[in-house]
């Protein structure tokens, strides 16, 4: 009995809609999400070679950065191309097994990032709070320690989430009415009891979001303490302006994250959760960049040094 439900979700496929409700917008959907996939993926990659290359960049604070642009990278890399297949193709289905790939990767990517987010806020907390102890905190090991847990995180958390999902049985075709698939187009494509999978959804996200929300905002109230107690002007806008970009990243993340799934208004709305969806698959990736890259002088000249050399070469 068992060897027949595995046959029978082996070979189920799920149909995943995308935007084909407006046929009208192909076109333009397609040659703009190409142009955004295409700058997400110059602009993180970019920053990854700038801060490789340039050793004034090779401080704990870059480190993480170039690792949160890989994680942008990889999560765009994951979604986008199916997106952008969907548009341009009359066949939108989707093997169960890619769906699966698809799912657990890009899951664990999210959860990474999660972690690698509260990871520098933790940086950042200790470079303004205690800076004369800053290097000997936040040491090479500290840092490839830190980056290790994110990873293991989000791969760990990937593979129970993924488990909990491989349990269960797919009796039909699923029509799904989004372009990525999400722990949902599983649950409402089973026909067996979803309340394990459910448990272990609500335990995995609830745990991350809470858990690294909640250590960042820490964070934060003692940085902003810190700062009120600094007698220079200057001084402290130095201290705000290596922060800013780091605040306006999370705010992004998590205020999308708020306003699609804490919000029932929004839930309701399954434009709404489609474009929310596109926006983290390929909006955050292109912001990420641009945000650390307008507010940092060293990027902003290793990034036109580098401009300059390709045109030399060229």
């Amino acid at each position: 009995m068992m060897g027949t439900e595995k046959n029978q979700s082996t070979a189920i496929v799920f149909i995943l809609l995308g935007f084909s409700d407006y046929p009208e917008l192909k076109v333009p959907l397609f040659l703009l999400f190409l142009t955004m996939y295409v700058v997400a993926m110059l602009g993180n990659l970019g920053m990854i070679v700038i801060i490789k290359i340039n050793p004034k960049l090779h401080t704990p604070m870059y480190f993480f950065l170039k690792h949160l642009s890989f994680l942008d990278l990889c999560y765009s890399t994951i979604a986008t191309p199916k997106l952008l297949e969907n548009l341009i193709v009359e066949d939108r289905s989707v093997s169960i097994k890619a769906c699966f790939t698809q799912f657990s990767t890009g899951v664990s990517t999210v959860l990474t990032e999660m972690v690698m987010l509260a990871v520098m806020a933790y940086d950042r907390f200790v470079a303004i709070c205690y800076p004369l102890i800053y290097t000997a905190i936040v040491s090479p090991k500290c840092c490839a320690l830190l980056v290790t847990v994110a990873y293991a995180w989000g791969i760990i958390s990937s593979i129970i989430l993924t488990y909990s999902l491989l349990v269960l049985s797919f009796c039909e075709t699923k029509v799904i009415d989004n372009f990525v698939c999400e722990y949902s187009v599983f649950l409402s494509a089973s026909c067996s009891d979803t309340h394990f999978s459910e448990i272990m959804l609500s335990i995995i996200i609830n745990l991350s979001e809470f858990c690294t929300l909640i250590f960042i905002l820490t964070t934060y109230i003692f940085i902003f303490v810190t700062i009120l107690k600094m007698h220079s002007a200057n001084g402290r806008y130095k201290a705000f302006s290596t922060c800013a970009s780091h605040m306006t990243a999370v705010t992004l993340f998590y205020g999308t994250v708020f306003l699609l799934y804490c919000i029932p208004s929004f839930q309701s709305s399954k434009l709404v959760m489609k474009v929310g969806s596109v926006y983290y698959t390929v909006v955050i990736p292109i912001l990420n960049p641009l945000i650390y890259s307008l507010r940092n002088k060293d990027v902003k000249e290793s990034f036109r040094k580098l401009m300059h050399l390709n045109i030399i070469s060229q």
